[in-house]
């Protein structure tokens, strides 16, 4: 599993794409000032909204492991506390004695383990899946609320994904001979 799975451990683009993200938000023609700081506060904005998903999904999933660890125990001591069953009798006379379960019941230190453990990765993922959408939808309104800046935002969006294709394009002629 890789780490860009949960979006509150994603770093971004890479090292070198974040280069030249960075050059081309310093040095792009076409963006003034008041463009560049709307990009800086979608990006913490998006960013917010990632760590705060991230944390209210793993809270929840915390609190539903809890319950549901509570949930186990408490159907356990019920269980145990219930009469059971000693024997099956069947019609032709039989009589077979049926085996004691609360052994096999009994909640275990592996099992809240693994309840806290998969419910927690879940909570993170979905939170923070949450926070993007979120952060993103609310980017986009930050980005989109001045029609002229959005344009040259969108102008300068367009150059950055061309030398990123130019650079793509450069490394896989550099590995010609290579089919993988």
């Amino acid at each position: 599993m890789s780490s860009d799975s949960f979006a509150a451990l994603r770093k971004g683009l890479g090292p070198e794409l974040g280069a030249l993200a960075e050059e081309h938000m310093k040095h792009d023609p076409s963006l003034q000032q008041s463009d560049r700081d709307a990009l800086r506060s979608a990006a913490s904005t998006l960013s917010t909204h990632v760590s705060i998903g991230s944390v209210l999904g793993l809270s929840l999933a915390v609190f539903a492991a809890y319950r549901l660890r509570s949930a186990r125990r408490a159907m356990f001591n019920t269980f145990r506390a219930s009469e059971q069953p000693t024997a099956v009798k069947f019609a032709n006379g039989r009589e077979e004695v049926l085996p004691d379960l609360t052994k096999v019941m009994r909640p275990s230190t592996l099992g809240d383990v693994a309840t806290y453990t998969l419910l927690g990765f879940g909570g993170l993922f979905l939170g923070g899946e949450t926070g993007v959408l979120t952060g993103t939808l609310s980017a986009r309104r930050t980005i989109g609320a001045d029609r002229e800046s959005r344009e040259r935002i969108e102008k300068a969006f367009k150059r950055f994904r061309a030398d990123v294709l130019r650079k793509q394009a450069d490394a896989l002629d550099q590995q010609q001979g290579s089919w993988l």
